[in-house]
């Protein structure tokens, strides 16, 4: 990301939904939003599209546990992000997410089902991504966006149809928006921290850890959300990027 950002906060929504690809991916692209957010009474749920059940070191894993464990560590961070909403699972096997619609159908459910002002997601037009199910999220939440709007989409939804106001997605090669979000850096950090069956794979933690590892990983955290805030225009001391969509 270069450039300076116009640092526009949104006001802050009545609800929000997160749509990620996987258990973890939210809370590490959009974590302190949703915190902020929370603590100032926005109902945030979240929308879990895969089970996330290859992401393991471990050739002899037993899946089935592992989604249950990610599934527990999933819950466990929406409400270290204090939120107040549901947490939906997909159940999609990793790796094998596709954008086509039958699964935009699920999307365009929940999307009805919970109303959101605000929806998050991936961003489907990033340059060079590799892994698959992150570009097909990027599809589900915006193709997800427009259906849920218009009532002949889908009309075997027992819901009525629903237009968000807003789309703020991450991952973004050109973010035009940055929220400040001074203050909830560690809120941040103790959601990733709850998914702690990532700690070897994704944030570098052996589970042998005597707290130094655990300690890198947080500065980490802060030092990214510091280096967005410097992208501010003005700077803030903590910031997360985003391209911003209107619904309408």
């Amino acid at each position: 990301m270069s450039g300076a950002l116009a640092t526009s906060d949104l006001a802050v929504p009545e609800r929000a939904l997160a749509i990620g690809a996987h258990p973890d991916d939210i809370e590490f692209q959009c974590g302190s939003t949703l915190a902020k957010w929370s603590a100032a009474g926005c109902v945030v749920s979240h929308l879990l599209l895969t089970d996330g059940s290859k992401v393991s070191w471990d050739p002899g894993a037993d899946l089935r546990e592992l989604i249950r464990t990610r599934q527990d560590e999933a819950r466990a961070a929406h409400r270290a992000l204090g939120g107040k909403g549901e947490v939906v699972f997909l159940h999609h096997v990793d790796g094998e997410l596709r954008s086509d619609l039958d699964q935009r159908a699920e999307v365009v459910y929940w999307i009805r089902r919970l109303r959101p002002d605000v929806v998050l997601g991936h961003d489907p037009w990033r340059r060079y991504r590799l892994h698959p199910d992150h570009r097909h999220a990027g599809w589900l939440t915006v193709d997800g966006v427009v259906a849920a709007r218009d009532p002949h989409f889908h009309p075997e939804h027992d819901v009525e149809h629903h237009r968000p106001s807003t789309i703020l997605l991450f991952e973004a090669d050109e973010p035009d928006h940055l929220e400040d979000v001074t203050g909830y850096g560690e809120a941040k950090i103790a959601a990733l921290l709850a998914h702690r069956s990532q700690w070897r794979s994704t944030m570098h933690i052996p589970p042998d850890d005597d707290g130094r590892a655990t300690e890198a990983f947080g500065t980490r955290v802060i030092d990214e959300l510091a280096a967005t805030g410097r992208q501010g225009k003005p700077r803030v001391a903590l910031g997360e990027a985003f391209a911003r969509l209107s619904s309408e």
